[in-house]
């Protein structure tokens, strides 16, 4: 199973500081924690796509390739790459790229991204969302895995003859996994492909994920690429530890309470009881977490949004150490128990070309 962290990206005041960091503080931050996540033992980065202010991750694969000179083991992704607003030509060709910098160590996450104004900014209508990300990843599934791609649909212009360079690395696609935080219509599209479905799970009660999870494991079945236990499922998850519970809880509070995305809301409690915010001791995490599988089943990648409502630098890094020394080591060896050997694990691009390798040859005419 793999664990690691996604980001946002946001440009927030600390509360308890007055102080809001540049946007080059924040480009910067970011890139160390992703080395924090490489040095403690995580297997994940995911940076987020923003396109307006609070946000500074407006082009990922910059970040990410850059990232990717600086580690040597930590998978690149994206939580989420616009496949509504950006041309799935770009896409193609600039995450292609990306993996051959990264040796592989690449894949993504289709979204269609929680702010409406982005799409007229990209010559795009926000009516359109569903009906653009089904066509625009129907196009860029088949860039990928075609060598001379005619095309024709609704919201681009025509593609004859077209190839997209660089080919994929060894000739074998990023893996992608469909985001999606309340559109069953996402996770259909996920369980047609055979590919990942990533619940957001950070601001909605369980049932709601169990829903999307349920339809995306019996679809998935449905269009024959395995049993429903065997869908690829990745769940997101929101931490702020501390050696216990109370000055956790004591020291996120007011970063909770002014928040731009749930700030002056639902009390810190009210939020922890109705989503599955875990604020307290690495102990707590632990068990909260461990019960994600009881509520969607064994899944595959585990990522901790840690770094958001202007908390410092120095505090993340902290977070991070943790759930590498605290957290993730107990997660590994209480999730493999008990897992079914039919259950796979997060493809990677090895697994991947092994699969390929491993396919018979067409049977000739």
């Amino acid at each position: 199973m793999q664990f690691g962290i996604f980001t946002v990206g946001d440009v927030t005041t600390d509360p308890t500081t007055g102080r809001t960091p540049t946007e080059h503080e924040r480009v910067k931050a970011m890139v160390a924690i992703a080395l924090k996540a490489e040095e403690v033992g995580l297997d994940v980065f995911a940076t987020g796509e923003h396109h307006n202010p609070p946000f500074v991750p407006s082009s990922p694969t910059t970040m990410l390739g850059y990232i990717a000179a600086r580690t040597e083991r930590l998978i690149l992704s994206t939580s989420t790459t616009l496949i509504t607003t950006n041309d799935p030509v770009k896409i193609a060709e600039d995450f292609a790229m990306l993996q051959h910098l990264a040796d592989g160590r690449v894949d993504l996450m289709m979204g269609r991204g929680n702010t409406g104004p982005v799409y007229p900014w990209f010559g795009q209508d926000i009516r359109n969302g569903i009906p653009l990300a089904i066509e625009n990843y129907a196009l860029l599934h088949r860039l990928w895995r075609e060598d001379v791609v005619d095309w024709e649909g609704r919201f681009r212009t025509p593609l004859q003859g077209f190839t997209s360079t660089p080919r994929p690395l060894d000739g074998v696609p990023p893996f992608v996994w469909h985001g999606s935080i309340r559109s069953p219509e996402i996770a259909e599209q996920a369980a047609y492909y055979g590919d990942g479905f990533f619940a957001n799970n950070i601001f909605w009660p369980k049932e709601h994920y169990q829903r999307l999870i349920g339809l995306y494991r019996q679809r998935y079945a449905h269009y024959g690429h395995g049993a429903p236990e065997q869908a690829i499922v990745g769940l997101g998850g929101q931490v702020f530890m501390r050696k216990n519970s109370q000055d956790a809880i004591r020291e996120f509070r007011p970063y909770f309470d002014v928040a731009p995305v749930y700030g002056h809301g639902p009390s810190l409690e009210e939020f922890m009881r109705e989503t599955p915010l875990t604020v307290g001791s690495p102990e707590q995490v632990v068990e909260r977490t461990l019960k994600f599988r009881e509520y969607f089943g064994d899944y595959q990648r585990q990522l901790f949004l840690v770094d958001h409502a202007g908390l410092p630098l120095k505090t993340v890094l902290e977070q991070i150490d943790m759930l590498g020394e605290e957290v993730v080591p107990v997660l590994r060896k209480e999730f493999a128990i008990g897992r079914p050997a039919n259950v796979p694990d997060a493809p990677t691009h090895s697994s991947l070309l092994a699969a390929r390798t491993a396919e018979p040859a067409p049977a000739e005419a």
